[in-house]
């Protein structure tokens, strides 16, 4: 099957990685432009592609690139970790459709930060290849699969287990999508909820003259625990104090 691949991250990496091990056959691929992007230079190496087949994830709106894109002739698109919604023109180069892996145990936690999301809003994390739609993270659901909350998690603990979490659904579920053995499952319109990458800005002041119950301040401090990020904070004669949580279970 001929691939054309759009990832970020660690984890759009080790996807592009394994499949160019399989017999698919990768003929292009979009990467976030500098300065969002991530593993880059690792993602170009897997597939040897030249730097012609290598576009800008940011242009794929632009008429020139999705007719470059189109002359490729892929089967199908493949999206990791890809920040940038695909509009119905470009989508309609695959023949075959295209799918995206997500970490989050959709309808739940669409869009941005669901491993903080999972933590606060004590949805259910998990991980999820889905078909890709004009919406963002509704598109039919081919395969899913739950990771556990634990007390002890941060916001990148639990992001971490999602990674490999995804990692491994991708490697058992893709050669069952190619070989036609799985079925598409719509998702709920009333279930679910949905993530901006703003939204995390609602959270992340801790007001020092508001009241909290206390699973709910831990819940703030260890979703957004991710070092080296700046995460919750509280202000103190204009000056902002991050704070990180640190958990340890009982032996």
């Amino acid at each position: 099957m001929r691939i054309f691949y759009m990832g970020n991250n660690w984890l759009g990496w080790k996807v592009l990685e394994w499949m160019s091990g399989t017999d698919d056959e990768v003929v292009g691929m979009a990467v976030h432009p500098e300065g969002s992007a991530t593993y880059t230079e690792q993602m170009k190496n897997a597939p040897g592609l030249p730097e012609s087949r290598v576009f800008d994830g940011s242009k794929l709106r632009d008429e020139e690139v999705v007719e470059s894109v189109r002359a490729l002739d892929p089967d199908v698109g493949v999206s990791v970790l890809f920040g940038y919604i695909l509009q119905p023109s470009f989508l309609d180069i695959f023949s075959e459709g295209a799918v995206n892996l997500h970490p989050a145990y959709l309808p739940y936690n669409r869009g941005a930060y669901p491993n903080v999301w999972s933590i606060v809003d004590d949805t259910p994390a998990g991980v999820t290849l889905h078909e890709i739609d004009e919406g963002v993270d509704t598109g039919d659901i081919w395969a899913r699969q739950q990771v556990e909350v634990r007390p002890s998690d941060t916001g990148r603990s639990l992001y971490r287990r999602l990674e490999q979490a995804s990692l491994d659904l991708f490697q058992s579920a893709w050669p069952k999508w190619k070989n036609g053995e799985l079925s598409p499952t719509k998702q709920s319109e009333e279930e679910g909820t949905k993530y901006y990458t703003d939204d995390v800005e609602n959270i992340d002041e801790i007001d020092l003259d508001a009241t909290y119950t206390g699973r709910e301040l831990i819940d703030i401090l260890r979703a957004r625990t991710f070092p080296p990020h700046n995460g919750a904070y509280f202000e103190e004669n204009g000056q902002k104090v991050y704070l990180r949580l640190e958990l340890t279970e009982e032996a």
